[in-house]
């Protein structure tokens, strides 16, 4: 007899060498464990939900000097577990000094029932992740050398929760309220019954996708948030409403089902504070130093990072980021279009509440040009250390935008230059603009380049990759590999006939 899981095995990377899985069981269930290579390991409880218990456990897999495979199979009260996929899962192990292939993807959904309803073939691309990454893995133990992907970095709107506002009983009829009423409002505890049973539900149906559930357990994962893993435009929003008893009751709700599925719990050892009520996170993997700032936590107008996130983020580049390649998660683009002149006009009208959410969310709003600027300037503070140790290179990993790009910061204040590069890769299933909404974007920003100090040596601008428009309105994900010409290769995988690609030198 089999026991089904209800969402996962979910495989994740902690270090150069702890891999961790979680998955939901029925919450009968008494106990579970999980063998992998011969060997077996008890999981542990780390949380329930209206339907289900969540479990947690630890895989040490050493680096050796060959890559290989895992072999590892979940029990449940002794039964074998498992879902559509079978009972069995397989994940590649690079070896230690192999240049792994990761994949950096974005926007894992759709902000509407509408939008899904008339997207084609909406998991075309874990599909598409799929079929490379089983044919890769047969190569493993043969003369071909396997390059099958190592590592996924996910980087926010894992899942879309925009419904919550029709499908919770008690959000739909709050939402029509008039605004001080809505303020005023206490969380009842039927309103928080209702969240769990939403995010409950949500994470079961749209996390038990075919191929994307099978790439969920099979290609270990780190993942950070954005706005829609909670709703859209989660710490966007004017104080007042933003601190209300209501957004309050649904952010603690969205955080306990994002600590439990994405991060795996406070276990996780790559937080860089197990106790902080955010829940940024840093490893190195191969070679690469790899740095998930979280955005979202303590977002507000005013703020992007609080100055205890901005503390712990910067002693880890001062103490541990010294030489090698730097990969850096902000969900949200450092480098993009400019909103500006959007944002001042809409600041001048009575709706600024209802319109400029999305707009608040970018880092070049207002309010947060000046905490952009400290990112930038301690970043290629930290390229100017690595230089002295070797080459390196930076990225930053960015989506948000449906759009895919890239940007690049040049800092040419004395006669070394540094760069640092932007990808932005999104989505992976939500649909890019129409080319009417992508039109109306371009009439009212701009990409002209910026500069950051007044002798203009530091100048940050777009880029156009290599067989393709500057930016990119197809749905998409990233790979990065070092090649053999030691350059770091990034090609965007479309649903289109598209094939953009960039060396980074």
């Amino acid at each position: 007899m089999t026991t089904k899981l209800l969402v996962g095995p979910i495989l994740g990377l902690e270090s150069d060498t702890l891999y961790t899985l979680c998955f939901s069981t029925a919450k009968s269930a008494a106990r579970a464990s999980v063998t992998y290579n011969g060997q077996n390991v008890d999981a542990r409880r780390i949380g329930t939900t209206p339907s289900s218990q969540i479990w947690r456990t630890e895989l040490p897999v050493p680096a050796q000097a060959d890559p290989r495979l895992v072999h590892y199979n979940v029990y449940v009260d002794g039964n074998p577990a498992g879902n559509r996929d079978g009972n069995e899962w397989t994940f590649y192990v690079p070896g230690a000094d192999e240049k792994p292939r990761l994949l950096y993807a974005s926007c894992n959904g759709f902000s509407s029932p509408d939008l899904m309803t008339k997207t084609e073939r909406p998991y075309i691309l874990w599909g598409k992740i799929r079929k490379f990454q089983q044919a890769e893995m047969a190569k493993v133990g043969t003369d071909d050398i396997p390059a099958p992907y190592s590592l996924m970095l996910l980087g926010g709107d894992q899942l879309y929760a925009d419904d919550l506002w029709t499908q919770v009983p008690l959000l739909s009829k709050w939402s029509h309220e008039r605004h001080s009423k809505k303020i005023a409002t206490r969380a009842s505890q039927t309103l928080l019954d209702q969240l769990e049973r939403f995010y409950d539900g949500l994470y079961q149906s749209r996390w038990n996708k075919p191929d994307m559930s099978l790439m969920l357990a099979t290609i270990p994962s780190i993942m950070m948030w954005d706005d829609h893993d909670i709703f859209d435009g989660w710490g966007s929003y004017p104080t007042e409403l933003q601190h209300c008893a209501v957004f309050q009751a649904i952010y603690g709700v969205a955080k306990k089902y994002f600590e439990l599925f994405q991060v795996r719990s406070r276990a996780n050892h790559s937080l860089l504070d197990r106790n902080a009520p955010f829940y940024a996170m840093a490893l190195r993997f191969r070679g690469y130093h790899i740095l998930a700032m979280d955005h979202r936590a303590e977002r507000t107008q005013q703020q992007v990072m609080s100055e205890r996130q901005w503390n712990l983020v910067l002693d880890h580049l001062d103490t541990h980021v010294n030489d090698g390649d730097l990969l850096v998660l902000s969900a949200v683009p450092v480098v993009y279009r400019d909103f500006s002149f959007t944002e001042t006009v809409f600041d001048m009208t009575p709706w600024e509440e209802e319109l400029t959410d999305d707009l608040k969310d970018h880092w070049r709003a207002k309010e947060h040009q000046g905490e952009r600027a400290r990112l930038i300037m301690r970043l290629l503070k930290n390229v100017e250390k690595r230089q002295l140790a070797g080459p390196c290179r930076t990225v930053i990993l960015s989506g948000d935008v449906h759009i895919g790009c890239l940007g690049v910061i040049n800092d040419r204040r004395d006669s070394k230059p540094r760069k640092i590069h932007q990808v932005v890769s999104s989505g992976i299933v939500h649909p890019a603009p129409s080319k009417i909404q992508w039109y109306g974007i371009m009439a009212v920003t701009n990409d002209d380049p910026e500069y950051l100090n007044e002798d203009r040596s530091i100048e940050i601008s777009m880029l156009k990759p290599h067989s393709s428009e500057k930016y990119l309105r197809s749905r998409n994900y990233v790979s990065l590999l070092e090649g053999t010409d030691n350059k770091l290769w990034l090609n965007w995988i479309c649903d289109s006939n598209e094939k953009p690609v960039y060396p980074l030198e």
